[in-house]
């Protein structure tokens, strides 16, 4: 069983999708691992590192050249993986509702692409959730690029020349990436407030220290919603939700969106309105930036101002924690494929739950059902 494990060829991509680690382990298992010179550099590993556990570090055509699986961050351009085996697994991150014409590509190429963002949110498969993992380091992460940004302290300070206010941080969306920004903001000394869609929410915001505010005159979903997201609101919610956001983010000094919807376009949140709400230095880190946006202005890949708020929407937030965001990575692709693996045959067997979950293609055809007309 031959895995390659390939440098990142998406523009900004820093992760890769093995470390030394989880290569030790995957040849503990008995694989073979051929390692794409240079794949780890953005992430701080050298060849040698992994070279030292036991991969043989070469050129892409070489590592893929045989390969049964082939991991990735992103989902590579199938037309790079020619030499690949027949039916060879791409485990990896692949956006298949906005990547349609590649998840054709890789049918057409008789690939298996095996989407790990498609990974079911059941018990037994949290240690291989690429979304949660990679979500916690970005809610960390948008806290303190908004620190970056805002040209004040977090924390009350009380000093001989005066007191300094502390820091009102508002957090939409209550995920994981809402609740690792709730928790670092906390942690940095803020005061923290945080909204969800979903009830079952307010008990985890209060735990954390931060002060919940939700719409309490119509329903919102009850429990945590399908596969652990937030579906669309009824319009009666959204507008008494306007209605209370509008006047607590005039009060705030930071404003942090999370909120996703999969397969659709991110909710809008904030609108421009809101936005010139706010007071001149404020600072909004849109998470959704990269599917349309949470809030009216946003521009993926830029900070833009307007009326003296700074609107933050960097794209791939994890990545810019390379290091730590390809541990994490690396280690559910471990967790899923050691998981199935089969002594007997050396080589991992997927069971229906989690291998109809996200398989995209095979023999030759498109086979998710979320895939199809």
């Amino acid at each position: 069983m031959k895995i390659a494990v390939l440098k990142e060829q998406v523009d900004g991509e820093r992760r890769v999708a093995a470390t030394p680690e989880t290569v030790r382990k995957f040849v503990t298992l008995g694989a073979t691992l051929a390692v794409e010179a240079g794949a780890g550099q953005s992430a701080s590993i050298a060849d040698a590192a992994y070279a030292d556990a036991g991969a043989s570090v070469t050129d892409r055509a070489a590592a893929v050249s045989g390969a049964d699986i082939v991991l990735g961050v992103q989902a590579p351009d199938p037309a790079t993986l020619a030499g690949a085996a027949r039916g060879a697994w791409v485990v990896a991150s692949f956006n298949p509702f906005g990547e349609r014409a590649r998840i054709d590509a890789y049918a057409a190429a008789g690939l298996e692409a095996l989407a790990m963002e498609f990974m079911p949110r059941i018990t037994r498969a949290q240690s291989m959730d690429i979304l949660s993992s990679q979500s916690n380091l970005s809610g960390y992460k948008a806290v303190l690029d908004a620190a970056a940004e805002y040209g004040r302290a977090f924390p009350m300070m009380m000093t001989a020349a005066g007191t300094i206010s502390a820091a009102r941080v508002f957090v939409m969306g209550v995920g994981v990436a809402g609740l690792q920004a709730i928790a670092t903001a906390r942690r940095l000394g803020a005061q923290v407030s945080a909204t969800d869609v979903r009830a079952a929410t307010r008990e985890q915001i209060q735990s954390l220290g931060a002060k919940p505010i939700f719409v309490e005159s119509v329903a919102g979903i009850e429990g945590e919603g399908t596969g652990g997201y937030a579906g669309e609101m009824s319009p009666e919610y959204q507008a008494a939700q306007a209605e209370l956001v509008s006047g607590h983010i005039a009060k705030q000094d930071i404003v942090i969106t999370t909120a996703l919807i999969p397969g659709r376009p991110a909710p809008r949140l904030i609108s421009a309105a809101q936005v010139a709400s706010m007071k001149p230095g404020s600072v909004i880190v849109d998470l959704a930036v990269e599917q349309g946006g949470n809030v009216e202005g946003a521009v993926a890949g830029e900070i833009v101002e307007v009326n003296g708020v700074r609107i933050v929407g960097h794209r791939n937030v994890p990545s810019r924690l390379a290091a730590d965001a390809s541990a994490l990575f690396s280690r559910n692709l471990f967790n899923f494929l050691s998981a199935f693996w089969d002594k007997e045959t050396g080589r991992p067997v997927l069971d229906a739950e989690i291998g109809d979950a996200i398989r995209l293609t095979r023999d030759g055809a498109v086979v998710s059902p979320r895939l199809q007309p």
